[in-house]
């Protein structure tokens, strides 16, 4: 069986709450948000991404992940890990929502520790273009 966010086109896992664009209408999961296509729900975490940027100032692997998967619920510190190890960035350092090529990793990086499966990175990039608008 495919993992979760697989099989809810929904790779950054993220949990019931929003009205998105691309929502299934009758969803079947309880908890997590499903996506008519995967671009959808890559879209809908790019969304959630640059709020934490630019809003809140998660502006590093750190804060970021700290927040999107919290202790309670995760090995916080595990996932900070490999998504630094993946993108090669120290966890401290800081990330810019401008910075395309620096977000596709991130995203990447994330999906790969929610999902266990590399997603296209062209798809990631459509997402971002998506989500700038």
């Amino acid at each position: 069986m495919q993992p979760r966010g697989i099989r809810n086109n929904n790779p950054l896992n993220l949990r019931i709450g929003n009205d998105w664009i691309g929502e299934v209408q009758f969803p079947s999961d309880p908890l997590f948000e499903q996506f008519n296509s995967m671009l959808y729900g890559l879209r809908a975490g790019m969304v959630v991404l640059r709020r934490y940027i630019l809003h809140y100032r998660r502006d590093n692997i750190s804060k970021i992940i700290t927040s999107w998967a919290p202790s309670n619920e995760n090995d916080t510190q595990r996932y900070i890990d490999v998504v630094s190890g993946r993108m090669r960035l120290e966890e401290n350092k800081t990330i810019r929502w401008s910075d395309e090529d620096q977000i596709v990793d991130l995203v990447s990086a994330m999906c790969y520790v929610e999902t266990g499966f590399n997603i296209s990175r062209d798809l990631i990039r459509q997402a971002y273009d998506m989500a700038r608008l």
